[in-house]
């Protein structure tokens, strides 16, 4: 399976609990999804507000053969520059406050051919924010790479229980 199969088949695993963006995207990203998950509770009545919870998670998914880059080859340079990219755009987008519990960013890379160092790069990104000590919420970063032509993948520490998910649909 190459790139371009892998992301279609995850992509159509998110939309039950997604919003997916396929048109439209900023490069050099393929897709988007975003999760939002807004809870309340009470105490006897709607007027007894206890809290407010929001929890966010911004998912840019990444294949060559859907950005500019001619090449199908994942650069340790690369990589952890469109980590960068991802985390900014995802920070972008949250606004903390005092019902803000997360706002997590996933970057998934999918490429025919993934050289080693570009492997030990990603499960060595980690990026992580808190707001107000905490007190606003915070932001984490999880990464997952998959090579399409030998099946291999690598997730930063945040980032495991994606390669039960993504193994589980590829």
């Amino acid at each position: 399976m190459n790139s371009n199969g892998a992301l279609e088949r995850i992509l159509k695993s998110f939309e039950r609990y997604y919003d997916i963006k396929t048109e439209d995207v900023e490069s050099p990203f393929a897709a988007e999804a975003v999760f939002k998950s807004h809870n309340e509770q009470y105490f006897l009545v709607k007027a007894a507000k206890l809290a407010d919870i929001d929890s966010n998670e911004f998912v840019f998914f990444y294949s060559p053969h859907n950005s500019e880059a001619d090449d199908s080859e994942l650069s340790s340079g690369q990589a952890s520059e469109l980590a960068k990219m991802a985390w900014e755009r995802g920070l972008s987008r949250v606004t903390p406050y005092f019902g803000h519990r997360n706002s997590d960013v996933t970057l998934i890379y999918l490429s025919e051919k993934i050289p080693d160092e570009s492997f030990k790069t990603i499960k060595k990104l980690n990026f992580y924010k808190s707001y107000k000590f905490s007190l606003y919420g915070w932001s984490s970063f999880r990464a997952l790479a998959y090579e399409t032509s030998t099946g291999r993948f690598a997730t930063n520490r945040r980032g495991s229980d994606l390669k039960k998910i993504v193994s589980s649909l590829i």
